[in-house]
């Protein structure tokens, strides 16, 4: 009965151990990166014990088409405020992926706002 409570411990260590490896990976590595322009039509801040900002841009290719969604998660609170600043403004956003988040805590979407700049 030792001997499995001490497997049992080791192996507990183990898996905790990889989540966190995966977590730290998955949160430093960008998949891809890049820019997308539209206009901002939701941010909020939601959650009910981790607080994320996550945000709709809705991208219009020609007039009177309808919009691609692109959802959107923000890091950090100083772009937060500079993307609720530009609500309603067409704004030209900088991106990087993260694939493979294991939780929900660090934001609904892989996609991760690191800059925002006004297009009009």
């Amino acid at each position: 009965m030792k001997g499995f409570l001490k497997f049992l411990a080791i192996a507990l260590i183990v898996v905790f151990i990889g989540f966190c490896l995966w977590t730290w990976a998955s949160l430093n590595y960008v998949y891809s990166s890049g820019e997308r322009a539209g206009y901002v039509q939701k941010l909020s801040k939601k959650g009910w014990v981790c607080k994320t900002w996550e945000g709709e841009l809705a991208m219009v290719s020609l007039p009177g088409t309808l919009p691609e969604i692109f959802y959107f998660t923000v890091p950090d609170d100083q772009i937060a405020e500079q993307i609720n600043q530009s609500l309603g403004k067409r704004v030209k956003i900088t991106y990087e992926q993260h694939l493979g988040i294991p939780l929900s805590c660090f934001g609904e979407t892989g996609y991760f706002i690191t800059a925002v700049q006004l297009v009009e």
